[in-house]
């Protein structure tokens, strides 16, 4: 027999009077109807039981594994086409936004061009440029890519737990579908997270090096916020929609969890900035891994807060279908809900039971 991998009610999938998709209009009057408290306690159960921080720690791994690569990656892309100032401006981002010694070990390869090459002649100097840059960009585009669409893939199983579904897609349809999330929400997602994250050192280092003035700046650092929140608001909704083995509602009904976990990223990413800005030990204790370190927990509070979003959403459509307790019934209270508690074998006539359960 099979056994659940979660303890959460599986929720139905709910469609309006006119059998359409669940959109804003439904999910603003459920959760006026449900009450915002109440709601958040469920989710927060129907998070807790499904397993959300096992998958949000599994999740955040992967994301970490895909970031480093594509930084590399992308100083090793314009290495290739000559462009050492983009170079530049990456390894400057990466050394403003980077705690303790660390960012130097990171920024030292991702700097790595031309003028850092043993001198030759021009020629083998220039092939040698040009073969090392190839190799950083298809080295870490393969990787970032491997890498995210494992994580994609990551979500899909969380998301799947936390609505109660038993079974993630069969393993190419689940992997094809992360790797085109990766392409498209997974970009947006990228971008967001550029600008909102290293939108100010990034800013400072393209005026530093492109001298691109005080206007452009300024201009630069009003738009960064409103378009990086709306390409993490757009991705994140992509993801409710796309990722769990089920039919959703529309893209404004699960908009509403995915401003929450856009607000929730925001906070706990603050969080997390203010306690290695602040905690003189930090650096001392990671040493060169203070950055690694970081990054590590800056990937698990984003996948806590993706899969707090998709708990959200589940939730408001179980209580819109009149499902109040996110939980399965254990009566008992041994642990075990009792739908997977096994029957007890059944007597025949002129059988007996021994203690042990053996038939006699």
């Amino acid at each position: 027999m099979m056994a659940l991998v979660s303890s959460v009610r599986a929720v139905p999938v709910t469609t309006d009077m006119d059998g359409d998709a669940l959109q804003a209009d439904d999910a603003w009057h459920t959760a006026r109807r449900v009450g915002l408290r109440t709601l958040l306690r469920d989710a927060l159960l129907r998070f807790r039981y499904g397993d959300g921080f096992s998958h949000a720690r599994g999740f955040a791994l992967q994301l970490a594994l895909a970031i480093v690569p594509l930084v590399i990656a992308g100083s090793g892309l314009a290495t290739a086409v000559g462009a050492e100032s983009v170079a530049q401006v990456v390894a400057r981002t990466v050394v403003a936004v980077s705690p303790g010694a660390g960012d130097q070990l990171l920024a030292d390869v991702v700097a790595r061009g031309p003028a850092e090459l043993p001198e030759e002649d021009g020629e083998a100097a220039d092939s040698r440029s040009e073969n090392v840059g190839e190799f950083a960009v298809a080295f870490g585009l393969i990787t970032a890519f491997l890498a995210m669409t494992s994580a994609i893939a990551q979500l899909e199983r969380g998301t799947n737990r936390i609505y109660g579904t038993e079974r993630d897609r069969p393993f190419v349809r689940k992997y094809l579908r992360a790797a085109v999330l990766t392409l498209t929400a997974g970009t947006a997602l990228g971008v967001g997270l550029v600008l909102i994250i290293a939108g100010g050192p990034l800013g400072d280092a393209v005026e530093d090096v492109y001298r691109w003035g005080d206007v452009a700046e300024t201009v630069f650092d009003v738009l960064r916020w409103p378009v990086g929140l709306a390409a993490l608001v757009v991705a994140v909704t992509v993801l409710f929609r796309y990722s769990p083995r089920r039919h959703q509602p529309g893209l404004s009904w699960l908009a509403l969890g995915a401003g929450l976990t856009v607000v929730l990223w925001l906070a706990a990413s603050g969080g997390v900035a203010l306690y290695v800005a602040v905690s003189g030990d930090f650096s001392d204790t990671y040493g060169p891994l203070a950055g690694i370190m970081a990054l590590l927990l800056w990937a698990t509070v984003t996948g806590v807060a993706l899969l707090l979003g998709v708990a959200l959403a589940a939730q408001l459509e179980a209580a819109r279908a009149g499902m109040g307790d996110p939980l399965l019934r254990d009566e008992d209270a041994d642990g075990i809900p009792d739908e997977l508690q096994p029957s007890p074998p059944q007597q025949q006539v002129g059988e007996t039971v021994s203690p042990d359960g053996g038939r006699a």
